[in-house]
């Protein structure tokens, strides 16, 4: 047997996710038409901010408890606003596509 199926990973969650997809939809809300959202270019663009952030990996309560308080501080907030406004820059700069 695997070692992946001898365990359940579906139960392995990142929260940084939520937080950064959350900032790329109100950061890309009312853009120009400067900037491509196709779907190459959104996804490249949160796995770019993904890459700069903090994870926050829970699996437990405990876990979702200190996820819970790391998202809270205003300085993981900022943390996020600034790689995502990032990430939307290096991709607008360098699209995936032609």
């Amino acid at each position: 047997m695997a070692f992946i199926d001898m365990y359940d990973f579906e139960l392995l969650v990142n929260e940084a996710e939520k937080l950064v997809i959350d900032e790329l939809e109100k950061q890309l809300e009312g853009r120009g038409k400067d900037l491509c959202v196709c779907n190459d270019c959104v996804v490249d663009m949160a796995a770019v901010a993904l890459n700069a952030v903090k994870p926050l990996y829970r699996f437990s309560l405990l876990g979702s408890l200190y996820a819970a308080q790391a998202m809270n501080e205003a300085s993981y907030a900022e943390g996020v606003r600034k790689a995502v406004s990032s990430a939307i820059e290096k991709v607008r700069k360098n699209p995936s596509h032609d």
